[in-house]
């Protein structure tokens, strides 16, 4: 099979056909990363012994992606995306079934061997994006990252409405969510066998011919490194708030069901802007959308911190993801044009790493800026959305720093 990336304008059929895969992977499988989220903050809301820690099980999860992505991106390398996309599959029933146990025992450290068991699974999911990127060509990348993006759209519905009908499905609250995740893990695998992906033979040979620079090298290259610090910024602020989302609405009075239909407006909107986010990226230009993201991100602090009503709450959400859309597809799509193929391994386990690094700090912040500032859950939110500032400040700088560098610089 010949490296699509050879022949950019006859891979894009078959791109396609990966893409539509991928989407559908998406879709089933990625439904299990919002209930996972609700589930995980409220399950460790009632087992943690200390409440500053009630959000560390989602921080688990965030930490096994940020730890996975150092080996996995290489053995996809070596073996093929889809060696690392079954593990990923097996890993995420593995980790809803060893919570799920920790629930049913009232193991706070099950239940985080469990969450860091499932950070594999959202590792392996991270790089659906650049599956979607190998071999399609420069005027179709973007967009093939973005439909692939689009494909949490339905997991945006499916995975929070499912997490309803699963919470009274066992006498043990949440138990029944663990046991659909682990349901729709092993249903989900299935989707990778229909792939036709480049083989790991034709990637090697292109690697014998190709110089690879050095991490260091890479990170001074001003276009990853712009990307990374934008990607990991968008991903960090929206995990941040969206980890003590369920927290600050129970906290301010609502039910877990509002908790839920909050979380689903926010997925769909981290989702929907993937169906033309690419066709803006290729008419604008990636540096202008990651701006865009980066101002709506802010712009839903500012709603967050005006009030606590359900409205302020899904406004905010809803622009929370939005906001990450725009600066985390923008990211993606910057990254995959800033490396050659024989990079692709480093780059993309580097980027992975940082990025996921930083969301588990944000993740873990997030419970005890709620939990912990403050006398009550109006004090905590507002202390969780102040948060954003120093980093919104960060990432709109770089993207400064790179408009104002020569073309032939960057």
């Amino acid at each position: 099979m010949t490296d699509a990336t050879i022949a950019p304008a006859r891979s894009d059929p078959r791109t396609r056909r990966n893409v539509a895969v991928l989407v559908a992977a998406q879709a089933i499988l990625g439904s299990q990363m919002p209930m996972l989220f609700v589930v995980g903050g409220l399950v460790g809301n009632t087992l943690t012994p200390n409440p500053c820690l009630a959000t560390l099980p989602i921080s688990m999860i965030v930490f096994g992606s940020m730890t996975t992505a150092p080996w996995i991106s290489p053995l996809m390398q070596k073996r093929g995306r889809r060696a690392g996309f079954v593990i990923g599959a097996l890993a995420g029933a593995l980790g809803a079934t060893v919570a799920g146990f920790g629930l049913y025992f009232g193991s706070f450290l099950l239940l985080l061997l469990g969450s860091y068991i499932s950070g594999i699974y959202m590792s392996a999911q991270g790089f659906y994006r650049f599956a979607a990127a190998d071999g399609a060509s420069e005027q179709f990348r973007a967009k093939a990252i973005s439909y692939v993006m689009a494909g949490g759209l339905l997991s945006a519905i499916v995975g929070p409405q499912l997490n309803k009908v699963m919470f009274d499905f066992s006498v043990i609250p949440f138990l029944g969510s663990y046991i659909a995740i682990v349901v729709l893990n092993l249903v989900g695998m299935l989707l990778f066998f229909l792939l036709d992906l480049p083989n790991a033979a034709a990637m090697a040979a292109s690697r014998t011919t190709e110089t690879i620079r050095s991490k260091m090298e890479l990170l001074k290259t001003p276009h990853v490194a712009v990307a990374i610090i934008c990607g990991m910024v968008s991903y960090a602020l929206m995990n941040l708030v969206m980890t003590s989302t369920p927290l600050a609405v129970m906290g301010c009075g609502y039910t877990s069901a509002n908790a839920n239909d909050i979380v689903s407006a926010h997925v769909l909107a981290m989702f929907v802007p993937s169906f033309f986010t690419g066709h803006l990226i290729n008419r604008f230009g990636v540096e202008r959308i990651l701006a865009c993201g980066l101002a709506i991100l802010g712009l839903a602090g500012i709603v967050a911190l005006t009030g606590v009503t359900l409205g302020n709450f899904f406004a905010a959400l809803i622009l929370l993801g939005i906001g990450w859309n725009f600066g985390f597809i923008g990211a993606t799509t910057m990254l995959a044009s800033s490396h050659s193929v024989a990079e692709r391994g480093v780059v993309q386990g580097m980027n992975d790493t940082i990025v996921f690094g930083c969301v588990t700090l944000a993740s873990l912040a997030s419970g005890g800026l709620m939990n912990c500032s403050g006398g009550s859950p109006v004090e905590g939110w507002n202390a969780v959305n102040i948060a954003m500032i120093p980093f919104l400040t960060l990432a709109g700088g770089a993207l400064i720093w790179l408009a104002l560098r020569p073309k032939s610089v960057r």
